[in-house]
């Protein structure tokens, strides 16, 4: 589940903190299901966006897989944000309630 990434109590730790959900999705994939609350920037969209991202403060990352929110999460911690990849979207709505 998450064997590439961060460890759920890191995740769980952002999520408890207030952290903003990041969907890099398409908007096709955000209408269809997406977390409460979760701003949707898809990952091509994600340069343009730095300044609207930094100004989330803390930031979960997810897509469907963990894979385009890795990159996202990789190219946004070089641009200075606080971020975590919280992987799929089935496993950050877990660890929100959980």
């Amino acid at each position: 589940m998450f064997g590439f990434g961060p460890k759920p109590e890191e995740v769980k730790e952002y999520l408890d903190g207030g952290a903003t959900i990041l969907d890099v999705r398409t908007p096709a994939e955000y209408a269809e299901e997406h977390i409460e609350g979760s701003v949707n920037i898809p990952l091509d969209t994600v340069p343009q966006n730095v300044d609207r991202i930094k100004k989330m403060g803390k930031v979960v990352a997810h897509c469907r897989s963990g894979a385009r929110s890795g990159n996202a999460t990789d190219f946004l911690k070089k641009q200075g944000v606080d971020i975590i990849n919280g992987g799929g979207i089935a496993n950050v709505q877990s660890l929100i309630n959980s």
